[in-house]
């Protein structure tokens, strides 16, 4: 005969201790690990000040990610004490040996007036909407509330709105990043849809600026997207660059990419690579404040005769879906600090084959980057053919 829901709990209170909103008001949260196991809807009612967010569905899974030791107290809340009270047991037969359900949940600490908070997400209100939209990462112990208003209040600069830039802003904006800068000066053209997803047929000749951040806006209003109508330029590319913590490239072509790189050296703002060819991609971080820059890899633009683009070689349309949400991955992992980024490491991927391939690689101490922090590099502007073009 299987127990009933009521039964459950009944049980679950049998084996574990409650304690009252008065009790841990006066043992203080500073003297408990507090957490809350609603979901992440449920937030924009309140939280309890100092609570981590981790939802009764992965608690089991994800308590461990905490560093908590077993004897450590624990009070787990909900919004009335079942759920909590499950939780707590689940714990209990895990090995946890100070669990603590907290009696009323949320609602009686709210009731008896003990101090609340309404977590703020992307700088935005935060209404049942916004709480909903984050739910996913609210549930995550590496992102959780703290880290999602990390990812409201970063500025990244996605270079190229083109087949790596639309995945990578779609996947960015969709997190909540919450100032997204788009740097391109081209035209949606009908040979840009088989692999722009960021762009529609009824926006062939629009700017790509203007038709991505229409596509970004659609899918979150809450964030700021910036348009920079612009073909980056060593006059120009310090400028655009500015104020951004982060930037992805997306570019199509190695003007651009040397150009990027040798300006994020001066800056020292670190630079998500992705490229494609025909079935094959690469991913990688380049930080050169603290490991290898793009030049560590590839000091020279290729000759002529290897500069070809995409429209010259052709590229798989899916491919710079798998590259650019990679790029957009590691933009993640670096804003929340989380994981091990790809600095010092190249991602592969060969579409054709199904295989991906992570090579390593240093800090060159011949760079023509980034060896000396006293001379930083020129910013060059390269033609097409990746000879320097000469000074205006």
């Amino acid at each position: 005969m299987t127990a009933s829901y009521p039964d459950l709990v009944a049980a679950a209170l049998r084996e574990v201790e409650e304690i009252t909103p008065g009790q841990l008001a006066e043992r203080g949260n500073a003297n408990v690990a507090l957490v809350d196991v609603r979901e992440g809807y449920e937030l924009a009612q309140g939280m309890i000040p100092s609570a981590v967010h981790i939802p009764r569905g992965v608690l089991e899974g994800s308590i461990a990610s905490t560093g908590w030791e077993r004897d450590r107290p624990i009070v787990l809340y909900c919004a009335a004490g079942e759920r909590s009270a499950l939780a707590a047991a689940a714990l209990k037969q895990m090995g946890y040996g100070q669990v603590f359900s907290l009696a009323d949940g949320f609602g009686g600490w709210r009731a008896r007036g003990f101090p609340w908070v309404v977590p703020d997400y992307a700088g935005a209100s935060s209404g049942a909407g916004e709480s909903g939209r984050y739910a996913r990462h609210l549930a995550l112990p590496e992102v959780g509330a703290e880290g999602q208003k990390r990812l409201g209040r970063a500025r990244v600069l996605v270079v190229g709105a083109g087949g790596l830039g639309s995945p990578a802003a779609l996947y960015l904006a969709a997190a909540g990043v919450g100032t997204i800068g788009l740097a391109d000066y081209d035209r949606v053209d009908i040979t840009n849809l088989q692999r722009q997803v960021l762009h529609t047929t009824a926006g062939v000749g629009v700017k790509k600026t203007d038709s991505a951040r229409m596509a970004l806006g659609a899918l979150n209003p809450e964030i700021v997207v910036r348009a920079h109508d612009v073909r980056l330029e060593s006059s120009n590319v310090m400028e655009v660059l500015d104020g951004y913590e982060l930037a992805v490239d997306g570019a199509d072509n190695f003007p651009t990419r040397y150009l990027l790189n040798d300006a994020s050296v001066r800056s020292g703002t670190p630079v998500v690579h992705g490229a494609v060819h025909r079935f094959e991609g690469q991913v990688s971080l380049f930080h050169p404040r603290s490991g290898p820059c793009y030049r560590c890899l590839f000091p020279l633009p290729p000759p002529p005769e290897l500069a070809s683009n995409c429209a010259e070689a052709g590229v798989l349309g899916a491919l710079p879906g798998v590259i650019g949400a990679l790029q957009a991955v590691e933009a993640l992992k670096w804003l929340l600090q989380a994981g091990d980024p790809l600095v010092g490491r190249l991602l592969t991927f060969d579409g054709l084959a199904g295989e991906f391939r992570t090579l390593s690689y240093r800090k060159n101490p011949d760079c023509p980057a980034c060896s000396d922090p006293s001379r930083p590099p020129p910013l060059t502007d390269y033609d097409q053919t990746c000879a320097p073009t000469p000074r205006r």
